[in-house]
Formats: C-alpha cells, sequence, structure tokens
C-alpha cells in the first residue's frame, strides 16, 4: 500500500518511472527518512508527505535520486562506447 503513497507522490510531482525504478527509490527513501521497521510504514509515509517540511525535503531527495540515477545511466552509457 505504501507503494501507492509513493506513486501518489511521484504523480504529483509529474516523475513516471518503472516500476523496478519505483522500488529502488522506495527503499532509499524508506532507510534514507527512518521509516524502514516503522509501525505503519503506510501511514508514516503519508503523513511525511502532508508535512510542509517533510515534503519538501522529500521532493529534493527524489529530485537528487533521479540526478545520481541519470548520471549512473550516462557513465554506463560512455563506458560501452
Amino acid at each position: 500500500m505504501s507503494r501507492a503513497i509513493l506513486t501518489a507522490i511521484l504523480s504529483d510531482m509529474r516523475i513516471r518511472l518503472s516500476e523496478l525504478e519505483i522500488e529502488g527509490l522506495y527503499q532509499e527513501l524508506l532507510a534514507y527518512f527512518g521509516l524502514v521497521g516503522a509501525l505503519n510504514v503506510c501511514q508514516a509515509l503519508e503523513s511525511a508527505w502532508n508535512d510542509p517540511y517533510n515534503r519538501r525535503e522529500m521532493e529534493e531527495f527524489i529530485k537528487a535520486w533521479l540526478r545520481r540515477r541519470k548520471k549512473k545511466e550516462e557513465v554506463i552509457a560512455v563506458g560501452a562506447i
């Protein structure tokens, strides 16, 4: 269920990712914000998103994650040449 919350967050940010990318981002997001092992991860993630400070931090984390992914893809592409 909390993956549905992340999908809604990405939709709000107008970001489209594959299921595999969403899963990777999901795991890193939970770890970064200390939500791994929360009693109710879905509620914790949704509450964090609804808090203005946490929302801004989550948006920045997601943007940084996308930049790292793009840079990694560029390195792989250059290495393949």
